[in-house]
């Protein structure tokens, strides 16, 4: 089945973001993982929490390969390098419907 991991990003300090994004979008295709968004361009129709800066998407082939890439010694410096310059909102869930009311793409 497979996975989606959202985040919505606030910046701080843009210093991390170049680097982060060379190397980690790498790190994630590698890993199995595809960005299906990411963007600055976020409407806000619901909800209390502030519109992020960044939302982005991923979907991972599987849960073990979005927590095996997530849990990685390659990935580990940039995972550290982001709280220093922002703060972010990480999810993981799986693609389904639990109602069984809709067809979710397998």
């Amino acid at each position: 089945m497979k996975y989606y991991v959202v985040a919505e990003m606030q910046i701080t300090d843009p210093d991390w973001v170049g680097p982060y994004v060379q190397n980690v979008t790498r790190l994630i295709e590698a890993a199995g993982g595809r960005y299906l968004a990411r963007t600055p361009k976020v409407e806000k129709l619901e909800g209390d929490r502030p519109t992020p800066q960044i939302q982005l998407l991923i979907e991972w082939p599987s849960r073990e390969a979005a927590m095996a890439f997530y849990q990685s010694d390659e990935y580990r410096p940039y995972l550290e390098s982001r709280p220093a310059g922002g703060h972010t909102e990480l999810s993981l869930f799986p693609g389904e419907d639990v109602t069984g009311a809709a067809h979710v793409a397998e």
